[in-house]
């Protein structure tokens, strides 16, 4: 049974149907209440335009173990887990007095759940589970409860996509010693250094790759305990597990795995409990001869919002650099790409060279964006691909292009722009000083993080010292008033913007 879209921020996800066939029954009006509340404040906070393209098409289920809010694309579900998913969190467990774990997937990810007969059993996986067990499950996690990795397809470990493999990877010059250390770890090899920081942008594969590790040490070695989390997920579990006197199993869960594997360690900065646990985590793993992988969007010593001695650790293994591709990795990027949408959508696996050209000149900062495009192209296109001029598709692509001039510009870039244009250090904007000196850049630099970036408030606050999203907001509304009534603030702003966008 599938539920209805959600079709805006005041309604709840309404789920409809028979309850006699499927797996996921309806969701309870209870859950169809926090739901509506949840919806109507980040609509309230993201935007009228921002929330109806990204969340109000989602659906929400029950699973009779977790609740589900399945994004109609996997590029959705990845748009809401950076922008949104946090906050979306937060708001659920403020709301939620049933405490349901709240889990986010694609729609894609769930149609094996939601085809399967009712009376169907639950299915253990083939090999040792990976997840943390249920007593440390969290309201934020993918693998948020035994029954949920109970449905999961046979010999499928839970919570690694099986698209991203090595097989599926795109090697090149950019991120060809990260590949052949993800190769090692993941063949369970000798020598390997430990722990291992990949790093790199947004959008070029340090995911990919961490999913690729896990697939291909569960299939090496399938006796042993192979792990994944995101680092929201490591807060959550750790938040809930401490909160339900958990704890001590929770330490077990993680310290007893023989590959631990966190994906965008950044967002860890700021929590001081979680930063310690992660810390004497991965000194037991560590010192024990685990393996343990991390990923993040920043080297190890950029990463200033994270404690200095967890950021020494996460350092003191191997770091492997992704730069961004260049343009005969990304045309390879597209041919597998369409290659893979000939068999899905039955299109012709061939376009133009200047059609893949126009792409490539179009997507160079992002792969993901890149393949959303072609995406879009494919499916608006239909069996014309093959034949479509570069106006036509430049056509097809015009709300993917508003602001394909633009160079893209990060929250990080932002705070050093302003610390270097008013002689502080990145880390007094991080800081609690409240001097004007520092409050006023303060507020200037999370008006351009709002501006220039389309991270929300909440991301946004916790990228300057974990602060709350109304101070953002605050300063968003300060800066757009001094802008009109200081001519200095107005000249700085447009300043660094310019320095920003090259």
């Amino acid at each position: 049974m599938i539920g209805s879209a959600m079709s805006n921020g005041s309604q709840g996800a309404s789920v409809r149907g028979s309850a006699s066939t499927p797996t996921m029954t309806a969701a309870a009006a209870v859950t169809e209440s926090v739901w509506s509340a949840v919806s109507s404040g980040l609509r309230a906070e993201l935007g009228p335009d921002l929330f109806a393209s990204w969340i109000a098409p989602a659906r929400l289920y029950e699973t009779g173990a977790a609740v589900i809010l399945a994004a109609h694309t996997e590029t959705a579900r990845d748009w809401i887990k950076r922008n949104a998913w946090r906050r979306m969190v937060e708001m659920w467990a403020a709301h939620d007095r049933s405490h349901w774990p709240l889990v986010l997937r694609s729609r894609a990810d769930t149609a094996g759940l939601m085809s399967a007969p009712a009376s169907a059993e639950p299915q253990a996986p083939a090999a040792p589970v990976v997840q943390l067990t249920p007593n440390a499950a969290s309201t934020v996690s993918y693998q948020a409860s035994s029954h949920a990795v109970a449905r999961a397809e046979p010999g499928r470990p839970f919570g690694l996509q099986e698209r991203f493999t090595f097989e599926s990877y795109v090697g090149g010059t950019s991120n060809e010693f990260a590949l052949t250390v993800s190769r090692k770890v993941g063949a369970w090899a000798e020598g390997c250094f430990n722990n291992v920081m990949i790093h790199g942008p947004y959008g070029y594969g340090k995911t990919h790759l961490l999913h690729a590790i896990g697939w291909a040490a569960h299939r090496a070695r399938p006796d042993r305990k192979v792990v994944y989390l995101t680092a929201e997920q490591f807060l959550s579990t750790f938040v809930n597990a401490v909160r339900t006197g958990s704890g001590a199993s929770f330490k077990v869960d993680i310290r007893s795995a023989d590959l631990l594997l966190i994906d965008d360690v950044q967002f860890i900065g700021g929590k001081t409990k979680s930063q310690d646990e992660l810390y004497h985590s991965l000194a037991s793993l560590v010192g024990e001869g685990r393996r343990v992988v991390f990923t993040a969007d920043r080297p190890p010593a950029s990463l200033t919002e994270v404690d200095a001695r967890l950021r020494s650790h996460l350092g003191a293994g191997l770091v492997c650099g992704i730069e961004r591709a260049d343009r005969g990795m990304l045309m390879e990027v597209l041919e597998r790409k369409l290659d893979v949408l000939s068999h899905q959508l039955g299109v012709d696996g061939q376009a133009r060279p200047e059609v893949m050209a126009m792409l490539t000149d179009r997507f160079p900062d992002s792969i993901r964006e890149l393949e959303g495009g072609l995406n879009t192209l494919a499916v608006r296109a239909g069996e014309r691909l093959s034949t479509l001029t570069v106006e036509e598709a430049e056509s097809f692509l015009r709300s993917h292009l508003q602001r394909g001039g633009d160079r893209k510009v990060t929250v990080d870039e932002i705070q050093k722009a302003v610390a270097e244009h008013y002689l502080l250090k990145q880390a007094d904007l991080l800081s609690e000083r409240r001097t004007r000196a520092v409050a006023r850049p303060r507020q200037l630099a999370m008006y351009l993080a709002k501006n220039l970036t389309t991270r929300s408030y909440p991301d946004i606050g916790r990228r300057f010292g974990n602060r709350d999203h109304t101070t953002v907001l605050h300063a968003v509304r300060r800066i757009e008033q001094l802008k009109t009534e200081d001519a200095a603030i107005a000249a700085d702003v447009e300043a660094i913007t310019r320095k920003l966008r090259g």
